[in-house]
Parts: C-alpha cells; sequence; structure tokens
C-alpha cells in the first residue's frame, strides 16, 4: 500500500498524490516560499515529489494537467476550509502526556456518543476537555465522537466530509482533536471516532478531479458511490485503509465507529471491509493498545461480525443492533411510521434482548421481504445498542428527544433497557440530564443552489408531516444553536434525577459481575405471559442477577420463581427515584412470588 499525502521526515516532505489518467501533476507551494515543482509518475498513477526544506505549516495545493488547482485529498489540515490550501502537518511535535493508565476492552465499552460542535457552548475539542470530568462521574468507557473529516463551513453533523485524513478547522485542527485525545486517555477513556467511508459530501469534493474514486455502477442514499470493486479500486481501498490507520495511529484513537457500512458497495472476492479490518488487526496485533472497528448496519448481516478465515466473514469487532432501538422506541413512543411499522410489541423487545436482532430471516413489512440472518451464534459482546443516538433524534423533522417525545418514567426505563441489557450500551449526549433541546439537522454550506436543493429535499421528505410545519432551515445559525446542550439542566430537579439515576444504573453495572456483556448460554430472557413485562436473569459463578422491566402504561402482576433467594439491589420506582413510590418486595425467596409492577417499573435482583 502506497501511502499518500504529504509526510515529513529527516528534514525532507515527501507529497504523493493519486491521479492514474492524468498527464500532469505538479506541486504548487503557496507558503512561506510560493513555487511549483515537478512530480514524478510510476506505473500506478502515483505522482510523487520529495522536497527539502519544507516543514509544518507548509501550505499548498496540486497542479492537475496545468489548469486545474486542488487541494490535497489526503490533507492533513485545511486552515481555509474545503476550498483553501492543504499543510503540511508534523505529528511529531505533539507531546503525549503518557498518563493513561490502562485500555478498556471493548467488551467493557459504555459509550457516550458527542458532536463536538454541540456538546459545549464553545464548540471545540479544548472546551469539550472541560466536560470529560462528567463523563467520568457518570461512569462513561468510552466517548464516541461524530466525523471530524474536513467539511464546508463551520458546521455540520459531519457526514458531508470531503477531506477524511484532515480535523474540521473549526473544531481546532489537529493538535486540539490530539489534546481531546490525550485528555480522555488521562482520564483513562477510550476514544471512538465515527468515519465516512460510503460517500462524501457535495461542496470541496475534488476526489474526481484526480482519479477514479467513484463508480456509477451503485447508487448511495447520498449519491455517487465510492470505487470499492471497479476497475482502478485497488487504490481507492488503500486510500480508506490509509485514512484508518492514520486516525488509530497518529491520534491514538482507539477504535472506529464505520458509518453505515451497509452503503458501502462492494462485490469483490476480497470486499473493502474485510481488508480494512485484517489491516487494522495485523498492524496493531500484539500492540500494548489493540484497536476495534465497530460498524453501524442495518442488514442484520452476520457476516459483518463473522472471522474473516474459514467463515467468510469481514470480521469487524462489533456491529450495532437497530432492532433493539426500534423495539424500544416503539414500544415506549408508539410510533408506527417507515421502518418502525415493523415493530411495536413486547415480542418485538423479547427478540432483541434474546437473540439481537428481531429480523433474522423474518419477514419485514417496511422493506416487503424477508431480512437478516441469525447471529445468536455470537456472545452479546459483539452488538451496540442504544434507546437515542444522532441518527434517531436528528432525522426527525423537529429533531425530538425520547424525554419530549413520551414522559420521565418512560425515559427511565428506557435507560434501565440500555444500561441492563446485556449489549454494549451507548448513551446520547444529553439524554443522562434529561436534556430536552432538539439535536437538529443543521450544515454551513456556501453553495446557495446546493443550499435551496438540501432545504427542498427536506421539504419533500417531510411533506406528510406539513401540518406541523416546515423543517427548520439546516443552514441558519439559530437552528444549530438550539442544538446545544443545555448543562444547566444539572441544576434543575429533573437533570439531577435523571443524571444520577443513569450514574447508578451505569455503577451496579460495572459493580455486579453478572450484568453487562455476557455469553448468551448463561441469560435467561423471559416475556411474562399476557403482559409487556421482560425479564433477564444473568448467571455468574460469583452471583446472579434478575432485572425486571414493564414497557406497559398498566400495573401487572408476574410469577417469578427463581433457582434461589433475591435481595433487591435496584428500583426505579423506590422514593428515591419516583415522586409516587410504587416499590417492588426487598426479597424475592426460592420459592418465588408474584411481583406486582407499577408502570414504566424497572429493578434488579441479585444473590
Amino acid at each position: 500500500m502506497i501511502e499518500v499525502g504529504s509526510r515529513i521526515k529527516d528534514d525532507k516532505c515527501l507529497f504523493s498524490v493519486w491521479a492514474p489518467l492524468k498527464d500532469s501533476v505538479k506541486l504548487r507551494i503557496i507558503e512561506p516560499v510560493e513555487k511549483t515543482l515537478p512530480m514524478q509518475k510510476d506505473k500506478f498513477g502515483y505522482w510523487s515529489a520529495v522536497v527539502e526544506g519544507v516543514g509544518h505549516g507548509t501550505q499548498y495545493l496540486y497542479l492537475i494537467d496545468d489548469s486545474l488547482e486542488r487541494p490535497d485529498p489526503a490533507s492533513h489540515f485545511q486552515p481555509l476550509g474545503v476550498h483553501g490550501p492543504s499543510m503540511v502537518i508534523d505529528h511529531s511535535r505533539f507531546s503525549w502526556s503518557g498518563k493513561r493508565k490502562s485500555q478498556t476492552a471493548l467488551d467493557d465499552y459504555i459509550i457516550y456518543e458527542m458532536h463536538p460542535g454541540t456538546f459545549t457552548p464553545g464548540g471545540t475539542f479544548l472546551s469539550a476537555v472541560e466536560r470529560l470530568d462528567h463523563l467520568v462521574e457518570l461512569g462513561i468507557t468510552a466517548v464516541e465522537i461524530m466525523p471530524v473529516a474536513q467539511f464546508p463551513g463551520e458546521r455540520n453533523w459531519g457526514y458531508d466530509g470531503v477531506y477524511p485524513f484532515a480535523v474540521q478547522n473549526s473544531y481546532g485542527g489537529p493538535d486540539e482533536l490530539k489534546g481531546f485525545v490525550d485528555a480522555c486517555h488521562e482520564r483513562n477513556l477510550s476514544v471512538i471516532l465515527d468515519v465516512v467511508y460510503n460517500h462524501l459530501g457535495p461542496e470541496g469534493n475534488y476526489l474526481r478531479d484526480f482519479g477514479p474514486y467513484f463508480t456509477d455502477k451503485y447508487r448511495t442514499p447520498w449519491g455517487e458511490s465510492l470505487n470499492f470493486d471497479d476497475s482502478y479500486s485497488d487504490p481507492v481501498c488503500d486510500y480508506f485503509i490509509a485514512n484508518a490507520l492514520h486516525w488509530l495511529g497518529e491520534y491514538k484513537i482507539d477504535a472506529l465507529r464505520l458509518d453505515a457500512v451497509h452503503a458501502i458497495f462492494d462485490m469483490g472476492a476480497k470486499p473493502f471491509l474485510s481488508r480494512l479490518a485484517k489491516a487494522v488487526d495485523e498492524t496493531f496485533t500484539g500492540a500494548e493498545s489493540p484497536r476495534y472497528l465497530i460498524a453501524e448496519s442495518d442488514l442484520n448481516d452476520s457476516r459483518v461480525i463473522r472471522r474473516r478465515e474459514g467463515e467468510g466473514g469481514f470480521g469487524i469487532h462489533c456491529q450495532w443492533s437497530d432492532d433493539f432501538h426500534h423495539a424500544l422506541h416503539t414500544i415506549l413512543t408508539g410510533e408506527s411510521r417507515g421502518y418502525y411499522m415493523d415493530f411495536g410489541t413486547a415480542e418485538h423487545l423479547y427478540r432483541a434482548y434474546k437473540n439481537s436482532f428481531c429480523y433474522a430471516g423474518d419477514y419485514s413489512f417496511e422493506r416487503k421481504r424477508t431480512h437478516g440472518n441469525d447471529v445468536s451464534g455470537f456472545d452479546t459482546k459483539y452488538f451496540v445498542v442504544c434507546s437515542q443516538n444522532h441518527d434517531q433524534i436528528g432525522n426527525r423533522m423537529l429533531g425530538e428527544r425520547l424525554i419530549t417525545l413520551t414522559d420521565f418514567e418512560r425515559a427511565k426505563v428506557a435507560a434501565s433497557s440500555v444500561i441492563l441489557s446485556p449489549y454494549i450500551p451507548l448513551l446520547f449526549m444529553g439524554e443522562e440530564i434529561a436534556e430536552e433541546n432538539p439535536f437538529l439537522y443543521f450544515a454551513d454550506h456556501t453553495d446557495d443552489s446546493l443550499k435551496q436543493a438540501v432545504r427542498e429535499g427536506r421539504k419533500r421528505e417531510f411533506a406528510e408531516f406539513h401540518s406541523a410545519g416546515d423543517p427548520l432551515d439546516p443552514f441558519a445559525t439559530d437552528t444549530f444553536e438550539k442544538s446545544k446542550i443545555k448543562w444547566e439542566r444539572l441544576e434543575h430537579k429533573a437533570g439531577i434525577r435523571m443524571y444520577n439515576y443513569y450514574r447508578t444504573l451505569i455503577g451496579l453495572r460495572k459493580s455486579v459481575k453478572a450484568l453487562g456483556t455476557c455469553s448468551r448460554n448463561r441469560l435467561e430472557v423471559t416475556l411474562h405471559e399476557g403482559t409487556p413485562c421482560i425479564s433477564l436473569y444473568y448467571k455468574h459463578n460469583e452471583g446472579n442477577a434478575l432485572c425486571f422491566f414493564n414497557y406497559g402504561n398498566e400495573n401487572y402482576e408476574i410469577d417469578y420463581n427463581p433457582d434461589q433467594s433475591l435481595k433487591k439491589r435496584f428500583d426505579s420506582a423506590s422514593g428515591e427515584w419516583s415522586d409516587t413510590p410504587a416499590p417492588l418486595p426487598e426479597h424475592i425467596s426460592s420459592e418465588g412470588a408474584r411481583i406486582r409492577m407499577a408502570p414504566f417499573q424497572s429493578a434488579v435482583y441479585i444473590t
């Protein structure tokens, strides 16, 4: 794999760019001294030049066929934005503190997803550091950052990035990202970075000016598909593999969340995802700090996590279970539009607890076909679940969070369901303080015609909600400001109570060894007949744990006969968490008991 971009070594800088169909590529140094230098082309279409006296901070462009000036597709920094020159970054200049004590294993992750621009009023990595102690006190073990690859303007979700190797300038650039990662590691927080390998954004996307990075064989929901299996696809695969190793190496990122892998189209014998996972495993095998890949996928396909050797899988370390979210969301909200039509009963949530997916070769009415395959042979550590995330909130017209769609009691049982699940739990920023501010779709394109096309597209997308008005303008500064976390919530009763509720649940998950990611053969999941009540019975050689959940708006009585006596450790309807207490009994004997559960109550018993 040939490295691309600019790299400083021994007082020299190597520049390399792939442009196989071009007759000429020249290096244009813009600062500190302007000059144009020739580049040499090899048989695979890579152009390179080694230049002395070029150091950190040098700005440059590529001149293609003496007619087009373009930034480096593998630029490490775009200080003036997507249309400006690239900057040489000497990564060895950053001084890492080295204060990290140990790395958290993937199956011990408790993930907190955050958007750098709206997590704090300042909207930078530096200001985000000020809130890390809040996450530590909460019990979080891994911080997931939404994409930081350079996008147009100053505000964006990050999925319109066009320079995959460059750190967004408005967030603080390369050194601030490293400072954020270092600060996380000092607090023993792992860092997950969201990366997008299924498309690039529309503005500032100059890859096609260099080579066949895209193919018209497929179409993604966002436009052209990246070329992972057509002619010239090897260098495209290498480009994105190098990108993953760049984040994991230069920035010491612990894991990558791979956005929407179902939109990565590749029919090759050695698919990109398999090659990517292999490169990561080989690069960091035996390393003091292993690295992980987490796939967002709506395929319900075991191939994502199956081993490469002998099983034909991609070998990704774990994947999301959207089914868990959908089953939980629909039973709490009653929503049934779109993909929610396939969910809505306690049976669906029971299947998500028991088998990770509700649809594992079953007929989907929303898709009008069978969907998914069986993953019950995989332990629960291979799956990430949540009750909220940026997509499920932000892709709503009004960006409503669960607590504004339902109420405090339902939000509590949602929290219990995720934290006490057998899977890797994920929280979306603000849910732990009962944040009511929306998380809206926002962007900052400079092309007026593109902005208008986006506005019209969103009006069409939400046409059936016309009675609620039009979507907020994604390019208005106010839309972005409305999406920021209001940390004052921690000064109010609801915010304090929810924060302490989450902290207690997470502490329970950590302290009770039976709870958390587990082998399926030591988990019993029960849907209690005639009720929307589910119980999880975790078995462990150091003690068992029993979790109860009522997903109904009524009182229900259920019978339970454990194999040994249990004592209560947590009760969401106790006076500590509820203004109308309806606590469960303190003990359940081995002879069994009839338990009366209040609406949306959850509880934990241990041996």
